[in-house]
């Protein structure tokens, strides 16, 4: 999925952003700048993704010999 950030700004100046095809946290280092350009913030909400976790898989004792 694309990257994209979603701005949306109401009749009384608020803007509310949404970032969209990302996981784990990314959001936040993505609108850091713009955030701090933006201004105070007033409220953040998480969506699900922000939750989820990036595609990990371990290997454990893969390489083990047993004697």
């Amino acid at each position: 999925m694309k990257e994209t950030i979603k701005f949306t700004i109401a009749q009384d100046g608020t803007v509310t952003e949404e970032v969209q095809g990302v996981t784990a946290g990314e959001c936040l280092n993505i609108t850091k700048e713009i955030e701090e350009q933006l201004g105070t913030l007033q409220t953040r909400q998480f969506k699900p993704e922000f939750y989820s976790q990036r595609n990990v898989s371990f290997q454990y004792n893969q390489n083990k010999v047993t004697v």
